[in-house]
């Protein structure tokens, strides 16, 4: 728990002998999309299996998808994830990058609003450990009866945000008391967002040893039917990229919005950051950034994929100088914009 927990003084007008209780607190759940274990096949396999039967995610009917899924692809996808895994593993914690930063953004936050005793700040992953479930029982143990459940996704999506909420409010169903409930939504245009965005990038520009000739702005990528069917992730991308680029006063063809992490022979949502990264290459271009706004912090698709898949695209097809911007993780501006967001929806509860 990163706040100390203890019990809120109830009414002295309640008979003497009735029981003590905590109530009155305010609880804040940050929720990233989530981590394996380990690095090991069955550590993977666990973590991929609870990733790829959400319905959420892959919107294929049972009867297709699951001896899909239960065959060939629990059985080979573990060794190829456990080794992209491994290669950016914290090993001084023993734990992915996502969980160390996610973790550092809960303790943070605490600290940021640590002025306010009723505010207890927690963490949580919609996949793998720890759960949402247990957090919110943490939580409602620590005598919070109103929380705020915060995805830590800036584009909407049904498979990220949507996916969230669904497992906070499947918990809720299970509870003979339940507390109050906010979430948060999506935060893709918020003006704090995109300063931030623009700050870091121009911070991490600054510290490189090259000038990028074009940034592609790369998020994750989803099956084009997704947008067909309502999902507004593509628009929400789409403007992100768009106002970011306007908040560092470029030009059009300076900043790209990209998409990553396809699989699956269905479209995607185009243009493609590894088909782009090599056509850039190709076409002459030498030096280029790639920055990840759709992701809160480094992972495995922006440390292995970005960092390394198409750092590598890009050399082999005559690219010279490529660099993987990081994420907004726990920095100063990563920070005062959970704060920023947190403390706006807290309004009213605070």
């Amino acid at each position: 728990m990163t706040s100390q927990t203890a019990d809120i003084a109830v009414p002295a007008t309640q008979p003497a002998d009735h029981p003590s209780i905590s109530i009155g607190r305010v609880g804040v759940l940050l929720v990233n999309l989530g981590t394996p274990d380990a690095t090991d096949y069955w550590s993977m396999r666990r973590y991929l299996k609870e990733f790829l039967s959400d319905p959420r995610v892959i919107e294929v009917p049972k009867l297709i998808w699951w001896p899909l899924l239960n065959g060939v692809i629990l059985t080979t996808r573990p060794q190829k994830s456990g080794k992209n895994y491994e290669s950016i593993w914290n090993k001084e914690r023993n734990e992915s990058p996502l969980r160390t930063i996610t973790r550092a953004q809960s303790d943070k936050l605490s600290t940021a609003l640590s002025g306010n005793p009723r505010i207890v700040v927690e963490w949580a992953m919609r996949y793998g450990t720890p759960t949402i479930a247990e957090k919110i029982d943490g939580l409602k143990r620590a005598g919070c009866d109103r929380i705020l459940i915060a995805p830590l996704y800036p584009q909407y999506s049904a498979t990220t945000t949507a996916t969230v909420n669904d497992k906070a409010f499947d918990k809720l169903r299970t509870m003979r008391w339940q507390p109050a409930v906010r979430t948060l939504p999506a935060y893709h245009d918020d003006p704090v967002y995109i300063a931030a965005l623009a700050t870091s990038v121009e911070r991490s520009i600054a510290a490189l040893d090259f000038e990028p000739e074009i940034v592609l702005a790369s998020f994750h990528g989803l099956p084009k039917r997704n947008l067909e069917l309502g999902d507004p992730y593509h628009c929400h991308c789409v403007k992100t990229a768009r106002l970011l680029r306007e908040q560092l006063g470029w030009p059009m063809e300076k900043l790209r919005a990209t998409f990553q992490s396809r699989f699956g022979k269905a479209e995607w949502l185009q243009p493609y950051t590894d088909k782009t990264v090599e056509a850039l290459a190709k076409a002459g271009v030498k030096r280029i950034a790639v920055v990840t706004p759709g992701f809160a912090a480094d992972c495995v698709e922006t440390l292995e994929e970005i960092a390394g898949e198409n750092a590598e695209i890009f050399r082999h097809n005559g690219g010279e100088h490529f660099a993987a911007l990081p994420c907004l993780n726990d920095s100063p501006e990563g920070m005062a914009l959970l704060e920023h967001l947190v403390r706006r929806e807290l309004l009213g509860w605070v």
